[in-house]
């Protein structure tokens, strides 16, 4: 495909995959309906007995770029080394576990171009695990600096980006401060310095959440957001008596054991996509 073809760049960065959903995470935008893409497939320094898994799934399109790092470096650094080698106007995040329904890049494309005001687009998202669609995360339609009380108004592997504000801000961070939280701290600094995003209220991603999902995130990755908060209420002038027990917010749910978490989470989550995923 020649690069004047490329209007999208998807960037994915992956370590030592699963081979299931990498592969699946892949066919689905080989299923959109919009075919001038790229994908930017970065091996994040995988083990050895990974590579070969990786490249294979490289291979299943023409339009899949195949990138090394030679360790293991996180995804911030995976993801800007896939944004300076990006020939596409816009820039499309995916994880290697996530899902793009078929018209996602079509409905951000065209909601982008005519939009000039907002600098990215996400969405809403169907969540996922081994059995199927069992919740559905709503997002604020024009998120303002409150929503980010709660947590990133945005689902990160949801968003489209063009490419020139993603570069004018700065790209993603790589500094260990913000290690698993990149994207809030992100989010965080487009909106400080005056960049806007927009979500489409209809689920275009089925967003990987099993229970080994919260897990994974530790103690310290904790710690690590609330400092995020911190600044980035400041940065955005929210921080007040009012709002610092949102600073907290992390550490109080860390308390939680994880199945409780889990628990909580698909009791509240659970909705109108579950339903539907049960009766197809």
């Amino acid at each position: 495909m020649k690069s004047t073809q490329v209007k999208v760049s998807i960037i994915m960065g992956t370590y030592n995959p699963d081979e299931k959903k990498l592969k699946r995470a892949v066919q689905s935008l080989i299923l959109q309906t919009v075919p001038e893409w790229e994908l930017l497939l970065y091996d994040d320094g995988s083990d050895g007995q990974f590579v070969p898994l990786i490249r294979e799934t490289a291979m299943l399109d023409g339009r899949i770029r195949l990138l090394r790092g030679t360790e293991n470096r996180g995804l911030a650094a995976a993801l800007n080394r896939c944004l300076l080698r990006a020939r596409g106007q816009y820039i499309a995040r995916m994880d290697d576990d996530d899902v793009s329904l078929p018209n996602r890049l079509e409905r951000q494309l065209v909601f982008l171009e005519s939009r000039p005001q907002y600098q990215w687009v996400g969405s809403g998202a169907e969540l996922i695990d081994e059995n199927g669609v069992w919740g559905f995360q709503r997002m604020p339609e024009i998120p303002q600096p409150r929503d980010f009380l709660f947590h990133s108004p945005y689902i990160h592997p949801s968003v489209m980006f063009r490419k020139n504000a993603l570069i004018r801000g700065g790209g993603y961070c790589t500094a260990k401060a913000f290690l698993q939280v990149e994207d809030y701290e992100l989010f965080f600094r487009l909106h400080r310095l005056g960049m806007r995003g927009y979500n489409l209220s209809e689920p275009l991603l089925r967003y990987w959440e099993d229970y080994a999902s919260y897990q994974k995130r530790t103690y310290r990755r904790r710690i690590r957001e609330a400092k995020l908060r911190y600044h980035g209420f400041r940065g955005l002038g929210i921080l007040n008596s009012g709002t610092f027990c949102y600073v907290l917010k992390p550490l109080l749910v860390g308390v939680i054991p994880p199945p409780v978490h889990h628990y909580i989470r698909r009791r509240v989550k659970a909705g109108p996509a579950a339903s539907r995923e049960k009766q197809t």
